[in-house]
């Protein structure tokens, strides 16, 4: 039986930083997302082993902070583990490590598996052999519903390419926190880096949509930003996202 926990080593590449030479936020969540293939695999859990079934894993909720960004040329080591899996969702938590074994970042994840007909969860247990859990969080979010935006202050329209898809077919979950980061006030953006991210997912978007990337700051604190990811065309909602932001260290 493989191990409950893997670690994978990344590094950062210089087209993968931002204008502060810092790694960005999108990076991240594919070192989460590789990091967690690679372990699946490991476990005869993977989207491969689960389309012979019919199935294949979706991500319905993400937490992610970090204490300390990366800079371009440093490695990054990503440990991550299953801590449950019952019901109809399964999580995942991660740790992010520097190249001296410090701690710089955490997260949590939660998946369903999905009926590749229907479009629908079904109870995990029922459908995938056992495999070891470690039941340790890396962060502890119950995941409680996220805030819903109601009014935004600033928006933009962005098409679904083909290279936002994923071999689901449905644009992949990095790009989520692309199109939310991108509808971020200049004045934020510019000034401050993303210290937490919180993603609720609610639909699919599929190749030929046009999204709307909604955003607007909490009246009572600027620097916590809620999103709505929508269907241009009639409205729906797809991922819900709430970023905490922190003023940039001056040099």
């Amino acid at each position: 039986m493989n191990g409950p926990l893997l670690e994978c080593c990344f590094g950062v590449h210089y087209h993968e930083v931002d204008q502060q030479g810092m790694v960005r936020l999108p990076v991240v969540m594919t070192w989460l997302q590789d990091a967690g293939i690679d372990h699946a695999l490991e476990l005869g859990v993977a989207v491969r082993d689960l389309r012979k079934l019919g199935l294949t894993w979706v991500l319905s909720r993400l937490t992610l902070e970090l204490e300390r960004f990366p800079r371009g040329g440093q490695q990054v080591t990503v440990r991550t583990w299953p801590v449950t899996c019952e019901g109809l969702f399964s999580i995942r938590d991660y740790q992010l490590l520097d190249a001296d074994g410090q701690q710089i970042g955490q997260a949590t994840t939660s998946w369903a598996v999905l009926d590749l007909k229907t479009r629908r969860p079904v109870r995990i247990s029922d459908q995938l052999p056992p495999y070891p859990l470690r039941p340790l969080r890396a962060l502890a979010d119950p995941f409680a519903t996220l805030p819903m935006l109601e009014q935004c202050s600033t928006a933009l329209q962005l098409p679904v390419l083909r290279a936002d898809l994923d071999p689901n077919r449905h644009v992949n979950n990095t790009v989520y926190a692309a199109w939310a980061l991108e509808a971020v006030p200049s004045g934020i953006a510019d000034s401050c880096q993303p210290v937490r991210l919180e993603i609720g997912f609610r639909a699919e978007a599929l190749y030929g949509d046009t999204i709307r990337s909604c955003c607007a700051a909490l009246p009572d604190d600027p620097h916590t930003l809620l999103h709505r990811i929508e269907h241009a065309g009639d409205g729906r909602e797809l991922c819900r996202l709430r970023t905490t932001w922190k003023p940039l260290a001056q040099p």
